[in-house]
């Protein structure tokens, strides 16, 4: 199995390991990983200096993902002048980054209901030809075999934890870590052993693993080396 390390080989199917934002300065970050999941964008978007130095900085073969700006969750995925304007500040940073990947988080209050379901559908097919790839992050009240299932009717993805929800059934996945406490939670040994063996029972898998608590940075590194050495 490949692996997207920094200083690893590139192949088919691979596991890609990364943050949710530059847990450390962006120039070390890029020692240590080949992916990032710029989350400044969800609230307020960088400067065009930081994206062009961001850009300018990266390694060969690094893989930006924007999270997309929080009002379109809070929208509840409905098209609107608000959305559209979103989508639009999206694609500016997007286009200076060269970025694949446009991750779109539901507010954790979104409830799986049929309106929210047929309009996180609807939203999903509208945006897919906008970007190499999207991710929708249901709310922890959704079943994430529903959102799977949408996502595989809209040709996208749909993240989860894998630690409480076990693996995605489908041959690409992406797994979002929040902690096991919440943002400012860490993942201890055992935590990080398990999630190693999780990844190495799908090595037909390809897959992104995106720590989003305050160790990120850390705990990424921790898992890259358990996959690496298959020490779980």
């Amino acid at each position: 199995m490949a692996f997207g390390g920094a200083c690893d080989t590139f192949a088919a199917p691979m596991i890609t390991v990364g943050c949710t934002g530059f847990a450390v300065p962006a120039t070390r970050y890029f020692k240590e990983y080949l992916f990032v999941e710029v989350a400044e964008t969800h609230i307020a978007v960088p400067g065009p200096g930081t994206l062009r130095r961001w850009k300018r900085e990266a390694p060969k073969g690094f893989e930006f993902a924007m999270l997309a700006p929080r009002e379109i969750g809070q929208e509840g995925f409905r098209a609107g002048k608000v959305i559209e304007t979103a989508l639009e500040t999206l694609h500016k940073v997007g286009d200076v980054l060269a970025a694949t990947t446009a991750v779109f988080v539901a507010p954790t209050d979104f409830p799986s209901n049929r309106a929210n379901r047929a309009a996180v559908k609807d939203f999903l097919t509208m945006v897919r030809p906008q970007f190499k790839r999207i991710v929708f992050e249901p709310g922890p009240a959704w079943d994430p075999d529903d959102a799977d299932g949408i996502a595989e009717e809209t040709d996208s993805l749909a993240s989860r934890d894998p630690l409480t929800q076990g693996l995605s059934k489908r041959d690409v996945a992406y797994y979002r870590m929040p902690g096991p406490a919440g943002h400012k939670s860490r993942y201890e040994d055992p935590a990080i052993e398990e999630l190693a063996s999780l990844a190495n029972t799908r090595p037909d898998q390809t897959a992104h693993y995106v720590f989003t608590n305050v160790d990120m940075f850390a705990d990424g590194k921790r898992l890259r080396k358990a996959i690496k050495t298959g020490s779980a």
